[in-house]
């Protein structure tokens, strides 16, 4: 079977630019080969199954600082298609995103399921062929284009792209057609942690400043206590800043932890004092400070070594102390990480000396693309990988469409 362009990977950026090259040339055979049962499940399960489909952020400069991996690549691309032109995209057809609070964006029906069939009405109209189920083994260019070996049947193209994120099969067919690969690694986990200090207490959520100890990865942000230890987007932007260093410490360190980043250590210890003054016949343990989580207070006084029964009246200097380091600097032993199987994002892949970012094409190979998590830029949670996606998938779909 021969077609104008395969596009290999079912995904968001797999779609977009199949969907964006159709809108500019809509009688060319474009295929979309996805190797799984289903097309657009990370689109699916994203955002907890609402979508984040981009990030209320439109100057490009201050946008590329979301992407520990591609910021510098990024800048050009943003410049043409940003997250402006998103919205602007999905709004063509029929699709309204709302802002929240945090500047994440979602469709207003807080349902993936509106992304998905945007995505599969617009390949219906456009008569582009969506193959399942259907694996990529070989990839061969000749001076024809491009012969790919399938699990069902041999295909052939003129313009081939690759939207197939972190998968290993087909980063060793790019490496045989002599592209360089960053070797993948997790980049969004949450950190593994027992410690009597947070047991119990999955829910409990509150602003923290996160530093991996020996090192210069630090974050701030809400951090939310799990039943396997820590997560929420401040742990998971440490996460994606440090991926490649926590993946060499094989996911065995430890970090400090302050709950309080609002205050300085001195005015930590005059609030202290005034709580000692105001409340002195309180039981310190039954109360704290102002919206701190109570649970998580508890835990913290009992660690600081302040018995059960201790008034603020009773407490001494030295106790105060033991208690500002728990709560500003507490030491937590990660052992290991929980990914999120489904919304896995990884820093590796294509790399990026190996593609021009004016138009997402191979310098190793003529007529071959590349759009998304395929290549070694990965972002932040937040919309911003998705928008990375995007951008990519544009860029492609202009250039291949220029050729016919």
């Amino acid at each position: 079977m021969h077609y104008d362009v395969i596009i290999v990977g079912g995904g968001a950026a797999g779609f977009f630019t199949a969907i964006n090259i159709s809108e500019r040339h809509s009688k060319l055979r474009i295929a979309i080969v996805e190797r799984g049962k289903e097309v657009l499940s990370k689109v699916r399960i994203s955002g907890g199954g609402r979508c984040n489909v981009t990030h209320a952020c439109f100057d490009p400069r201050e946008l590329v600082q979301f992407y520990p991996r591609g910021a510098k690549e990024l800048l050009g691309p943003f410049h043409q298609f940003c997250c402006g032109d998103t919205i602007a995209w999905f709004e063509k057809y029929g699709v309204e995103l709302k802002i929240e609070e945090d500047g994440r964006m979602f469709p207003i029906t807080d349902s993936s399921q509106t992304i998905i069939d945007c995505f599969l009405q617009a390949t219906a109209k456009f008569k582009i062929d969506v193959l399942q189920g259907v694996s990529v083994q070989g990839v061969y260019q000749s001076d024809n284009g491009w012969k790919l070996d399938t699990t069902k049947e041999n295909m052939t193209c003129t313009e081939l792209v690759f939207t197939t994120g972190s998968n290993p099969k087909i980063g060793e067919l790019m490496r045989d057609l002599g592209h360089r690969l960053v070797e993948p690694v997790p980049s969004l986990f949450t950190f593994n942690i027992k410690d009597k200090r947070i047991k119990d207490l999955m829910g409990v959520s509150t602003a923290a400043h996160i530093k991996v100890k020996g090192t210069k990865l630090e974050a701030t942000g809400p951090l939310l206590i799990t039943h396997w230890g820590m997560s929420g987007p401040g742990i998971l932007r440490l996460s994606a800043w440090g991926a490649r260093i926590l993946a060499e410490k094989k996911y065995q360190f430890h970090i400090l932890v302050n709950w309080l980043p609002q205050f300085e250590k001195e005015e930590l210890f005059d609030v202290l004092k005034e709580l000692k003054q105001e409340h002195a016949k309180k039981i310190v343990l039954k109360r704290g400070l102002f919206d701190f989580p109570m649970r998580l207070w508890e835990r913290l006084v009992v660690a600081a070594g302040i018995s059960e029964t201790i008034t603020w009246a009773d407490l001494t200097n030295k106790q105060m102390q033991a208690l500002i380091m728990q709560l500003q600097e507490g030491d937590y032993q990660v052992n290991g990480k929980s990914t999120f199987k489904e919304e896995f994002v990884t820093a590796g892949g294509i790399d990026l000396r190996d593609v021009n970012f004016k138009t997402m094409e191979s310098k190793v190979c003529s007529h071959l693309y590349f759009a998304g998590e395929i290549l070694n830029i990965d972002a932040i949670t937040g919309g911003f990988n998705f928008q990375n996606a995007w951008t990519t998938g544009f860029l492609a779909a202009q250039a291949i469409a220029s050729k016919f």
